[in-house]
């Protein structure tokens, strides 16, 4: 699924993929949120619910430029560095082509569906 996305008013390529998470975040668009630091790897964010999680593909290891979902806090989180290793409770939803230090310096992020 492709996504528009801009950070910090930037455009940039996303896509999600086609999990049960991701197609219920589509249904929570258009989105602004404010983004935040987190351990030096990611930008989190804090969505308005919970997705849902059933059908969760095998958990993965988060790359940079991931798009995930945390489901234990429901935030979001773009990955500006390789994340952990695999967690049940970290779903890879898509991936945002951008550089790790745009990514890594993002303040805001709008995410809107496409036509």
């Amino acid at each position: 699924m492709v996504i528009r996305v801009t950070l910090d008013g930037r455009p940039v390529e996303a896509t999600l993929n086609d999990s049960p998470a991701a197609r219920d975040l589509t249904k929570l668009l258009p989105l602004t949120l404010g983004l935040k630091d987190f351990h030096g790897t990611e930008r989190v964010a804090d969505l308005p619910r919970k997705l849902d999680t059933s059908g969760a593909p095998e958990p993965a290891a988060a790359k940079v430029g991931d798009i995930a979902y945390y489901a234990p806090w429901g935030n979001l989180a773009l990955f500006y560095q390789d994340g952990p290793s695999a967690s049940a409770d970290l779903l890879i939803l898509g991936h945002l082509d951008v550089g790790a230090d745009q990514l890594g310096r993002a303040t805001r992020i709008t995410v809107e569906a496409t036509p």
